[in-house]
């Protein structure tokens, strides 16, 4: 079964990898943007949009789904990956599966560890996230409005930006619930702090300093501890950087990948 991509202009490749209960449409006009300088590839992960969901619905499923693709379709032509929230957890773990692959990396609002846990505060508390698990099973269109609003919260133009979001929540129909289920347990259960040095790619860091889902300590984090990253941090935004300040999060990711 094939992953549903959209690709648009010219250039080196450049994939973007989506976040928790979202598809390829969340990323509004940055893609326009970004297509004039590169090969954009836009997918919906297993189990949104246009994609079909996939057995083994964990990190590594995800990523030897993505990395067999990418093989089978254009024979392992090193790529860079734009990865936001879980996306980048993802990005992060296909960099290290398949590094002949992975070109560069950008990582937005991205944490190593999305929950709390020992030696780790700079994170969502456990028992939050267990709440949203019990609450999707009741309601998940309620609970993935919900979710929208905390990725917004306190960002500039805050009611602007949720009104948009909550538009392109279900433009592509809604997600299977095994995936937004399959996908609360990755970020319950991912810990990459360990393998962070292990990560050679060049990286860039991109940070909402108002996020509340990833704080701008764990972008700071990961930064310190990937071998070649760079962190940039947005002022004025929250965890969906790329819709409340586009022009400069592609000016930076331009210099970035063209650097």
């Amino acid at each position: 079964m094939s992953l549903h991509i959209e690709s648009r202009g010219a250039g080196a490749p450049l994939l973007l990898i989506h976040g928790w209960g979202m598809h390829c449409d969340i990323w509004g006009s940055v893609v326009t943007q970004l297509a004039q300088h590169f090969r954009v590839h836009c997918v919906d992960l297993p189990g949104y949009g246009a994609s079909p969901m996939i057995a083994q619905y964990d990190l590594d499923g995800l990523v030897q789904r993505l990395s067999e693709h990418w093989h089978t379709e254009y024979d392992d032509e090193p790529l860079a990956l734009l990865g936001w929230s879980l996306g980048g957890q993802i990005a992060l773990r296909w960099a290290l599966h398949a590094p002949h692959q992975i070109d560069k990396l950008v990582l937005v609002a991205t944490t190593p560890s999305f929950v709390q846990r020992s030696n780790w505060e700079c994170a969502m508390d456990a028992h939050t996230l267990q709440e949203f698990s019990v609450a999707l099973l009741e309601n998940h269109a309620l609970t993935l409005k919900r979710f929208m609003a905390l990725q917004v919260r306190g960002s500039e133009h805050e009611r602007e930006l949720l009104a948009d979001l909550r538009a392109r929540l279900f433009s592509r129909g809604e997600p299977d619930i095994a995936a937004l289920r399959g996908g609360l347990e990755i970020l319950r259960n991912t810990d990459l702090r360990a393998v962070l040095p292990q990560i050679t790619q060049a990286a860039l860091v991109i940070t909402g300093e108002r996020d509340v889902l990833t704080s701008p300590a764990a972008s700071s984090y990961l930064a310190q501890q990937l071998p070649n990253a760079k962190l940039f941090n947005i002022k004025g935004a929250s965890h969906a950087p790329f819709l409340s300040h586009p022009d400069i999060f592609v000016q930076r990711i331009e210099a970035f990948l063209n650097g």
